[in-house]
């Protein structure tokens, strides 16, 4: 599967952004799919994950009632919208892949990576 990322920009604190993934292919649903982000200096850590349907989310404990992610098999796309964001938040975001998994915030367990999508918190 490739992943296409977007939805990135330049917030204020406070503010709200969407980032979606697009990904290509017809095998979709089979993905638990995932967003990460890695700040300058920092390790990617991970942010959020959905199920195949949509039914499990997992979120890190710093985006927690802040972030909420969704997705649509219909239209191949997982959904990021990050509310009251924070200058901590800034990082460029990724969409990932973890083939067969059924719920992870592992990153060696996801396989397919989008490009990434900047997104900067300022006052």
């Amino acid at each position: 599967v490739q992943l296409q990322a977007s939805g990135g920009g330049l917030v204020q604190v406070g503010g709200s952004l969407r980032l979606s993934c697009a990904a290509s292919g017809r095998t979709f649903t089979r993905y638990f799919m995932g967003w990460f982000r890695q700040a300058p200096g920092k390790e990617r850590e991970f942010v959020s994950g959905i199920n195949w349907s949509g039914g499990s989310t997992l979120y890190a404990d710093s985006v927690k009632g802040r972030f909420t992610i969704s997705r649509d098999n219909a239209k191949n796309t997982v959904y990021l919208q990050m509310n009251n964001l924070k200058y901590e938040d800034t990082a460029v975001y990724y969409c990932a892949a973890a083939p067969l998994a059924l719920r992870t915030s592992n990153v060696g367990d996801f396989k397919h990576w989008g490009q990434g999508t900047l997104v900067t918190v300022s006052s």
